[in-house]
C-alpha cells in the first residue's frame, strides 16, 4: 500500500529571488514518502550503472573512495517548499560516469523499496548531481533516503531519488513512478514543470 506523508511548514514574507515561483521557504526538512522506508545497512548497500555495455558495481567503501566533494545547494520540493543552502557531502555522478561509455541520452534512477525517476543523463553530469550520504553535517537518516540517495538540485526534489541502488541507461525518457502518475517528464522547478 503505497502512503505519502505530508505537513510541513512554511513562510511566505518577502520574496527571496532563491526561490522558484510558487515555493515556500522552509527552516526544517519535511519527510514525503511514496510508501515504507527501507532500511540498508552500508556495508550491504550497493550502487549499479548498468548501460548496453554491462554492469559497473560499487560497494559502500569503493563508491566513497571514487572522490567525495561538499556542496552547499538550494532544495525544492513539487509540495512547494523549499530549503536554502543546505549542505551535502557525497560523490559526483562525474566521477561515476569517469569510465563509463553509454550512447544513452537517458537514465531510470532505482531505489531500494522499487521507487524510480527518470533523469536525462545530462542533468546527473557536469557538477549537478552527487550520491549523497550526508546532509546537514549528519549521516543521512533513512527517512530522508540514507544510506544514500541521489541528489540533482536543480530539479524537484522527487528526481533525487531516496535510497537509490542504481541507474539505468535508456535511450528514450521513459517515464518513472511518479511520471507515470502525472509529475512532469524533467521538473525543473524555474519552469514549475509540475505536471505533464
Amino acid at each position: 500500500m503505497s502512503f505519502i506523508t505530508r505537513g510541513f511548514s512554511g513562510r511566505r514574507g518577502d520574496r527571496d529571488p532563491r526561490l522558484p515561483p510558487g515555493q515556500t521557504l522552509v527552516s526544517d526538512w519535511p519527510v514525503l514518502s511514496a510508501g515504507p522506508t527501507p532500511d540498508i545497512a552500508p556495508e550491504e548497500w550497493e550502487f549499479v550503472v548498468t548501460t548496453e555495455n554491462g554492469r559497473h558495481r560499487w560497494g559502500w567503501d569503493e563508491l566513497r573512495a571514487l572522490g567525495i566533494e561538499d556542496v552547499t545547494t538550494d532544495i525544492h520540493c513539487v509540495t512547494h517548499w523549499s530549503k536554502l543552502e543546505m549542505p551535502w557531502r557525497g560523490v559526483p555522478l562525474d566521477k561515476i560516469f569517469e569510465h563509463i561509455e553509454t550512447s544513452h541520452d537517458y537514465v531510470m534512477a532505482h531505489s531500494y523499496g522499487g521507487y524510480t525517476t527518470n533523469v536525462p543523463l545530462d542533468d546527473l553530469l557536469d557538477g549537478r548531481a552527487w550520491i549523497a550520504f550526508e546532509a546537514d553535517g549528519e549521516p543521512l537518516d533513512p527517512e530522508h533516503g540514507g544510506p544514500a540517495r541521489l541528489l540533482v538540485p536543480h530539479l524537484y526534489f522527487w528526481k533525487s531519488a531516496k535510497w537509490i541502488r542504481g541507474l539505468v541507461t535508456m535511450p528514450s525518457d521513459d517515464p518513472g513512478f511518479w511520471e507515470q502518475n502525472g509529475y512532469h517528464l524533467r521538473g525543473d522547478p524555474w519552469q514549475e514543470e509540475r505536471y505533464w
